[in-house]
């Protein structure tokens, strides 16, 4: 598993393996946000087991992440840091989608889109959150987050 710590509870990644959950839960993460459509989470056998939220989306210029999807996830990511869980957002290298859901949740932080994307490539070398297709999700979602805040 390749992930990266980009605050104190957010954690970008690839997808984890079953054997990986041991690694997350010693990180102190409680949710594993999965955005791969091709790729359901695998059931944590522990107790009690980690908290999975499952927005199946596909890393394409043609189909957009669904702004509903980063509200549902920044919602659950908000629920978890603030009852002292850390949050891993992952896709399937942790480039784009795992990355544009990362931005959404420290934009709910309180962080500037700009400040979000800056960081995370600063943590994480192969993510891409300039991509023309996944900067328009972040920058889309920080204007209707501002609507709903």
């Amino acid at each position: 598993m390749n992930i990266s710590r980009i605050t104190d509870s957010l954690f970008i990644g690839d997808t984890p393996r079953a054997a990986d959950y041991d690694q997350l839960r010693e990180l102190g993460v409680r949710l594993v946000i999965n955005m791969r459509f091709e790729k359901r989470p695998k059931r944590d056998p522990h107790d009690p087991p980690l908290d999975f939220l499952w927005l199946p989306t596909i890393d394409s210029p043609g189909l957009v992440i669904p702004i509903r999807f980063l509200m549902r996830g920044v919602r659950a990511a908000l629920d978890t840091i603030q009852a002292g869980g850390k949050v891993y957002a992952h896709c399937g290298k942790g480039r784009h989608r795992g990355v544009a859901m990362g931005a959404a949740i420290l934009i709910a932080l309180g962080y500037h889109p700009a400040e979000a994307m800056q960081l995370i490539k600063e943590r994480r070398d192969i993510a891409d959150p300039d991509a023309f297709y996944i900067r328009s999700r972040i920058l889309r979602f920080a204007r209707q987050y501002q609507t709903f805040d």
